[in-house]
């Protein structure tokens, strides 16, 4: 099995809030830190956007963690786009559908992007991939639980041979809870750095801002968003 270098870490980063809170935390903890996004052909770049405006506000805001922080690279999976509609990359509703789960699914979308993260980690010698997936506050999407990214990561032990490690900081806390996490790692500079420049708003909106961030105020994700930033303010 070939060995990686466990001090480095490859953030899955998406430009949202548990993306950027995740690379904080691989930030504090790793010895360097690159990045990776993925362009899968969603209905919005605002998100795209994001990403570079929180590497780079971060990068200037915490100098210690900029010097850490290595390349970037954006990924092209738009072929996802033609495998069937989905509110993430097609113009169509917000709403449950007959499987329980929320339109903006995109069936497999999570565990590709594992499949993409080793194999940059595998030629870039970095031994852990960190990911913002959490099953405590979530939309349901069944890619986000621990069992199932347990056992991707290990196809991907097996299926490349190397010994890379998945972390994921926010598995089990609530969204309250990783703006807590946020404040422990870089204070209330960096929890006012994330809600202004991260992005969650599944409809991709920025014209209006709220207490938690800019958004619709009425997709799932905003729905999370604006509880778990209303539990933090109050403590809960």
């Amino acid at each position: 099995m070939r060995k990686l270098d466990h001090k480095k870490a490859l953030v899955l980063f998406s430009g949202g809030q548990d993306s950027s809170i995740t690379l904080a935390w691989a930030l504090d903890r790793y010895d360097y830190v690159e990045t990776m996004g993925v362009d899968y052909g969603q209905r919005h770049a605002i998100e795209l956007d994001a990403r570079r405006n929180v590497r780079r506000e971060i990068s200037e805001a915490f100098a210690d963690w900029g010097q850490k922080l290595g390349d970037d690279r954006l990924v092209d999976a738009g072929g996802f786009r033609d495998l069937g509609t989905t509110a993430m990359t097609h113009e169509t509703e917000i709403v449950i559908a007959e499987d329980g789960l929320p339109t903006t699914f995109v069936p497999g979308r999570n565990l590709f992007f594992l499949v993409l993260a080793g194999a940059l980690a595998y030629r870039r010698d970095i031994g852990v991939i960190a990911a913002g997936m959490c099953e405590t506050d979530y939309s349901g999407y069944p890619d986000c639980r621990e069992q199932a990214l347990a056992a991707q990561i290990e196809a991907i032990r097996l299926g490349m041979d190397v010994d890379a490690a998945l972390e994921t900081p926010l598995m089990h806390i609530t969204k309250a809870e990783s703006w807590r996490l946020a404040e422990k790692l870089g204070g209330r500079k960096l929890v006012d750095l994330i809600n202004e420049h991260s992005h969650s708003c599944y409809r991709g909106l920025r014209a209006e801002r709220f207490d938690w961030g800019y958004g619709c105020n009425d997709c799932p994700a905003c729905d999370l968003r604006a509880k778990g930033w209303a539990n933090y303010v109050a403590g809960v």
